[in-house]
């Protein structure tokens, strides 16, 4: 298998540069249309920082998002657009920022995260964040996404296209940026690490690149071998970043399968 290609999300949709520009667009009118707190600082790093959408209602539901960018490109910025039909449905929204390789360490990123969520812990009550909390990432997000399931602030975990072993990520082009090492490979591994946690809803598009495809299914597979709950959604139609505009949407798939776990 070429890795290289097996891990080209850009290269496999064909119009990268056109769908980010929409991102972008639809992003900025999503901070037009909403009261957003901007780039609140979890930490003294540059990007250690969040945005924020609150709902007027005590004790909302609240989504934490974590962009992708496998750990080396894309800002917090860009993904705004993702929060619409989550505003609708009554949730809090957060966006989450990290330090991206080769500043950063595997390490450090992962850190940030926990950063970021210890200072949502601490800081609950002001923020108003009620008594369910899903934490949420694509792609490299999904990846963290799965590695903090078992932080107190996360009621579900909702990794979207998640990359859940880094092992081939080490074998390819990402890793010039990234520089793992065995050791990050081994800790850092959410298909090393299944334990306690969260319950999942783990999504991946049906129509994206076969590795990834293969890392949700057997991260999935894993997770409920070991008796976690956790449901797999295969969005039929959807390349890598086309789930993200499912997300976005009020009747979208993933909002109905959130909307029934947090039922539960």
């Amino acid at each position: 298998m070429d890795l290289n290609q097996a891990y080209n999300n850009v290269a496999a949709v064909g119009n990268f540069p056109q769908i980010m520009q929409r991102f972008r667009q639809c992003s900025a009118q999503t901070y037009a249309n909403h009261a957003w707190q901007r780039d609140v600082s979890y930490g003294n790093a540059r990007r250690e920082r969040f945005d924020w959408y609150a709902q007027a209602n005590a004790g909302a539901p609240t989504l934490l998002f974590i962009h992708g960018g496998y750990w080396q490109a894309s800002d917090k910025d860009d993904y705004a657009f993702i929060a619409e039909g989550l505003i609708e449905a009554g949730f809090n929204v957060g966006l989450l920022e990290y330090t991206l390789a080769p500043e950063a360490s595997m390490g450090t990123i992962v850190g940030q995260i926990g950063k970021a969520l210890d200072y949502l812990l601490a800081h609950r009550e002001a923020l108003n964040i009620g008594q369910q909390v899903v934490l949420c990432g694509h792609s490299a997000g999904g990846h963290l996404t799965a590695l903090y399931r078992r932080h107190p602030l996360v009621t579900l975990a909702m990794p979207i296209s998640g990359l859940m072993e880094l092992e081939p990520i080490s074998r390819c082009w990402l890793n010039d940026k990234l520089q793992l090492s065995e050791e990050d490979i081994e800790r850092y591994s959410p298909q090393r690490l299944i334990g306690d946690g969260a319950p999942l809803l783990v999504t991946v598009g049906g129509d994206e690149l076969p590795e990834l495809i293969r890392h949700s299914r057997e991260y999935a597979s894993a997770c409920r071998e070991a008796g976690h709950a956790v449901s797999l959604v295969e969005l039929a139609g959807c390349h890598h970043f086309a789930v993200l505009d499912d997300l976005a949407k009020a009747d979208g798939e993933h909002l109905r399968a959130l909307l029934e776990h947090l039922k539960r």
